[in-house]
């Protein structure tokens, strides 16, 4: 993964606003959160979310145990002092997701919107799923937004892997049952159209 430099650099450089990644609202993210069926006071964790809104989403659905982990401090800066005094109500953790050590069967819903594409390391991403499988618990979700195969190659001067539905199950592994998946055209603060595929997945009860 890009040093966390490199991130930071990004944030100072642009206003979060101005990200290619940003989005005013994270509609589809929410929705497929929903669709989990997982309860508001249920542990949900967001995979490099730190200037997301969709912690604001959350918080407004009414969910209530969140985590928000990101690599640089300053995007997670972003979201806390947006959100002011509900900031105390969000679990924020600064840490490197291929190396973090997360609680075990904490979550019932990860989320993860354009963090695994950046992983084109084999190793890295193996430790990415051992992750998933260690801090999300048997029957809960895991929700990863990558580019689609006719997405980008490159990302904030990156290179990225584009995944079909395929692809990323075959990545994640036997661990994860495929729910569903669900293109999107994430326009860009300058206008460019980028193609996403979320793709929806359980965790196995037995792993």
């Amino acid at each position: 993964m890009a040093a966390k430099s490199h991130w930071d650099n990004v944030y100072a450089g642009k206003p979060a606003h101005g990200v290619s990644w940003y989005q005013e609202r994270a509609a589809l993210s929410l929705r497929l959160i929903q669709a989990t069926g997982a309860a508001q006071a249920a542990g949900i964790i967001d995979i490099g979310g730190g200037a997301s809104v969709l912690v604001d989403d959350l918080l407004a659905a009414g969910y209530s145990n969140l985590t928000v982990l990101d690599l640089c401090s300053a995007a997670l800066a972003v979201s806390q002092e947006r959100l002011g005094a509900k900031a105390g109500q969000v679990r924020w953790v600064q840490a490197d997701i291929t190396q973090v050590e997360l609680p075990h069967h904490a979550y019932a819903v990860w989320h993860d919107r354009a963090v695994f594409h950046f992983l084109t390391d084999p190793e890295e991403r193996a430790a990415y799923v051992r992750t998933v499988l260690h801090a999300v618990k048997p029957g809960g979700h895991v929700i990863v937004a990558s580019f689609a195969e006719d997405g980008p190659e490159r990302c904030s001067g990156l290179p990225v892997v584009r995944y079909t539905p395929d692809r990323l199950s075959a990545e994640l592994g036997a661990g994860f049952a495929p729910v569903t998946h669900e293109r999107e055209s994430h326009r860009t603060p300058s206008g460019a159209e980028q193609p996403f595929m979320y793709h929806l997945y359980r965790k196995r009860d037995v792993v």
